[in-house]
């Protein structure tokens, strides 16, 4: 199975690793040349891959770095790295001020600092790919910086109950940045503050599955600053015990970026707290086109007096067992050949081509009647959990 198409929003930036002349590889672990990721990440040169042993002990191990271009992987398992009381900068276990770098097959936990934001990772350099990674249990998940040239990549990754309990931390807090991609990942239970937040100038938020659960979460999705966002075929649920009426917002501080608009297609969206408004936008906004979507529970579907809807479905009982969150439809469902084509936007296509497979992974998703399904979830249209996250699991 091929993996997921080259999109205008994947860009250069995310292959930027590639072939670099005269790269060293950097061993990590029992029996290496280097017994910590921090001692090989000191020592590396840019463009160089650091390789963690899974069996390694790393308990804080934490570190900053300004070296550009480093590969980080974890081998042989996944690697955990507990940041046990201690902190770099006073900020992260790792806070990368190094541009162009990939870290994958990593665990990361633990990180407090003083002012309550110990992230897994502080990003302030440009360009970052997380890949196939566990943040969780952190002061806030990941937390990058203000650089309008930055791409953020993530997919494929968990993050959970991270947050401080004080509503300004998060699973996954993304700044003012170029562009934010996020595919094929699982964030759930954040404790008060957000599933995701990202003010990034343009957003992707992609076949992932964005989940309250019994956290205390506040919006699942914040996309404070607008700006082009499309959110595709993801699954999002608010738990019973979230401190907010909203799901998803969306410009809720004004829509300071350019070319705000909001492409919601083809997402299941369960509110399990018992009312509100399941996608909540502010000022200065385009119509928000809400096509081919799910929404089940309570709520206002949108605030937005003008907004596009089409094809959308507010009902329960259409999944094969919500109490698990699993949002399959069942045969008799409804939402069965209720979706319709919706087309492109600014050249990008609509129309979902994934979906979700549960933990952090994806398949092809195919059309399996006379039209799209509503919702992140075709009947009977998935091809099976692709390769690439098969093998990624057999490396934990």
């Amino acid at each position: 199975m091929k993996g997921p198409r080259k999109g205008r929003h994947v860009i250069a930036a995310f292959t930027l690793i590639l072939g670099v002349a005269g790269a060293a590889t950097l061993r990590v672990g029992p029996g290496r040349q280097y017994h910590t990721p921090c001692q090989a990440i000191s020592a590396a040169s840019s463009g160089d891959r650091i390789e963690i042993d899974g069996a390694g002990t790393y308990r804080g191990d934490v570190c900053a770095w300004k070296t550009d271009g480093l590969t980080i992987v974890g081998v042989n398992g996944r690697p955990k790295i507990d940041a046990a009381g201690r902190n770099a900068g006073g900020k992260a276990i790792w806070v990368i001020s190094g541009s162009n770098t990939t870290v994958e097959n990593v665990e990361l936990t633990g990180a407090a600092v003083p002012s309550h934001n110990g992230a897994a990772i502080r990003q302030e350099g440009s360009n970052l790919i997380l890949r196939n990674c566990y943040i969780h249990g952190n002061q806030e998940g990941i937390l990058t910086g203000e650089d309008p040239s930055s791409n953020i990549l993530i997919e494929n990754t968990e993050f959970g109950d991270n947050g401080y309990r004080d509503g300004y931390s998060h699973n996954i807090y993304i700044g003012h940045v170029a562009q934010f991609t996020l595919r094929f990942s699982y964030s759930h239970d954040a404790i008060s503050g957000h599933l995701v937040k990202s003010r990034a100038l343009k957003n992707f938020i992609l076949y992932n599955r964005l989940t309250g659960e019994s956290g205390t979460s506040s919006y699942e999705l914040d996309l404070p600053n607008g700006g082009p966002s499309f959110v595709i075929g993801n699954v999002i649920e608010q738990g019973p015990l979230s401190e907010n009426n909203a799901v998803i917002a969306y410009a809720e501080e004004g829509a300071s970026n350019a070319n705000s608009t909001l492409y919601f297609i083809n997402n299941t969206v369960v509110n399990n707290r018992g009312g509100g408004v399941f996608i909540k936008t502010g000022t200065g906004t385009a119509p928000a086109v809400v096509q081919n979507n799910i929404f089940a529970g309570r709520g206002t579907i949108i605030n937005q007096a003008n907004a596009r809807l089409s094809h959308n479905l507010n009902a329960d009982g259409l999944f094969v067992d919500a109490g698990a969150y699993d949002y399959h439809l069942r045969p008799e469902s409804p939402a069965r050949d209720f979706g319709t084509n919706p087309g492109t936007a600014d050249g990008y296509p609509l129309t979902p081509a994934y979906q979700y497979v549960h933990a952090s992974c994806f398949e092809v998703r195919s059309t399996a009647g006379t039209a799209i399904d509503a919702g992140a979830l075709e009947f009977l249209g998935g091809g099976g959990a692709d390769r690439s996250c098969l093998d990624a699991r057999g490396k934990k």
